[in-house]
Order: C-alpha cells, then sequence, then structure tokens
C-alpha cells in the first residue's frame, strides 16, 4: 500500500476545485502537477498507477497524491470525480496516510465538504480553502496513522456525540444505548474502557464541565445555566457543583472575577 505524509497545521491554499469528468475522449490518462497536491473523490471504477503502485477504484474512494507523482488512468467509461489542487504549508505535525482510502461512513460528509468547496470557487476562496481543510482533517483520520492506537468504537463515538448534543435535555442509559445501536451492557463496557467511567458518572462530568464554563466566561445567570446543563432544579444544581467543582455556583463565577 502506498503511503504519504501531510500537514494538517493551516488551510491549504487551493488553486483549483472542481468536478473532472474523464474517459470521455481517451480511456487512458498520463499526468502529474509538479508542484501541487491531488485530493480526489471518486464516483466511478477505474483502475489508478501511482508512481507505479497500482490502485482499485470504486466509488466512494478518495485520493491523496502528493506534487510531482506521476498517476495514470484507466476508464472504464465516462468518469466524474470531485478534486481539488493544493498547497499544503509544512505546519503541524506530520500525519502518514494511504494515498487510496474508502471514505466508508464518511463519504457522506467529504463529498458535502468538496461540493461545498466547488461551489464557493468564484466568490468565496476563503470559503473553498475552509471547506477543503475539514475534508482534509477527516481523510487523513480515515484510516489510523502508523503507529497509532484504533480510533474509539464507533458505538461509543455515536453515544457521546448524541450525549454533547443533549446535555440540556434529560439523558437516560437505555436511551443513549438505542441511539448507538448496542446494548445497555455493552455501553456501560465501551464507556468503563474509553473513560474509565459509568455513562451516568461520564454525562454528569460534562454537564458540570459546560456549566464550569459558563459561570466563569459567560453573564448567564444561574438559573439559566443549570436549565442549559439538563439540571434545572437550583438545589440539585447547587449541590452538583459544590460535589463535582468544589464550591457553590456563585463562588466558581466569583473565582473568575
Amino acid at each position: 500500500m502506498r503511503l504519504t505524509t501531510l500537514h494538517l497545521g493551516q488551510p491549504p491554499d487551493v488553486v483549483a476545485a472542481g468536478v473532472g469528468v474523464h474517459g470521455v475522449a481517451s480511456r487512458t490518462d498520463v499526468f502529474r502537477l509538479p508542484e501541487l497536491w491531488q485530493l480526489h473523490l471518486y464516483g466511478y471504477d477505474a483502475e489508478l498507477v501511482v508512481d507505479g503502485t497500482p490502485h482499485i477504484l470504486r466509488p466512494g474512494r478518495v485520493s491523496l497524491v502528493p506534487p510531482a507523482t506521476t498517476v495514470h488512468y484507466r476508464y472504464r467509461g465516462r468518469s466524474e470525480h470531485l478534486y481539488a489542487h493544493l498547497r499544503i504549508p509544512a505546519a503541524g505535525p506530520l500525519r502518514t496516510i494511504p494515498v487510496v482510502q474508502d471514505t466508508g461512513p464518511e463519504r457522506t460528509v467529504i463529498t458535502a465538504l468538496l461540493r461545498q468547496a466547488v461551489a464557493a470557487v468564484p466568490a468565496s476562496p476563503e470559503r473553498t480553502r475552509a471547506e477543503v481543510w475539514a475534508a482534509l482533517w477527516r481523510v487523513a483520520h480515515l484510516t489510523p496513522a502508523v503507529g497509532e492506537r484504533p480510533g474509539p468504537h464507533p458505538a461509543f463515538s455515536a453515544a457521546v456525540a448524541h450525549i454533547e448534543a443533549h446535555l440540556a435535555e434529560p439523558l437516560s442509559v437505555p436511551e443513549i444505548a438505542r441511539v448507538a445501536g448496542v446494548s445497555h451492557n455493552h455501553l456501560i463496557r465501551l464507556f468503563r474502557a474509553a473513560t474509565g467511567d459509568t455513562v451516568v458518572g461520564y454525562v454528569r462530568r460534562r454537564r458540570l464541565d459546560r456549566a464550569h464554563h459558563l459561570l466563569r466566561a459567560t453573564t448567564l445567570s444561574i438559573p439559566a445555566i443549570a436549565a442549559a446543563v439538563g439540571i434545572p432544579d437550583l438545589q440539585t444544581f447547587n449541590k452538583a457543583c459544590r460535589r463535582e467543582l468544589g464550591a457553590s455556583p456563585r463562588a466558581v463565577r466569583a473565582s473568575s472575577a
């Protein structure tokens, strides 16, 4: 498997972005970009050779080819892909990824980001850069980097996303498990493995983390903050702050003055 390394510390300079149409005039293409990276999201079946390394393309695969790399395409008919040609600043840590990957469940999001980037090209190059940068981050994390531990279980990630989006509302472990698509007991095991805490303990901690921020960084009233973190009863909120933050809500707020 051919690998490449890239930086993600700064937005890329997007020189061009659009929809490429190939396989009409010729069933083959050979080209290279001496100074630019090539980011392609494919909607077709084809064969791609990157500096002598063959890859099979199919809808939903993405390639990120470094500058000065020769690529050979063999199409099976009219073929369309989303593309961006870009310069990637040498800023931030390096990440090693496959040149060609499956986008898997990220396909919808990456497709939307690149389509938004293409649509923004004529009027808003800044937005094009932002959309392509977001797409690059997702592409760069489709596969764990060399030496990197695998990411969290998808069900754990889905549970956390649901919790973060609904902290102001009542949350139950069975509901969270249903959203994550796992059993109650399996969800408990996932949280214990990932956080060392129970699901209920994690929710409580995240509510108080958010309350701590709102108390110190905003002028929202204490009742409004209590409601915003899903603990609308002020007596219960006060007890939770004393237990988790070591002080009453008023004292926490005063400490930021």
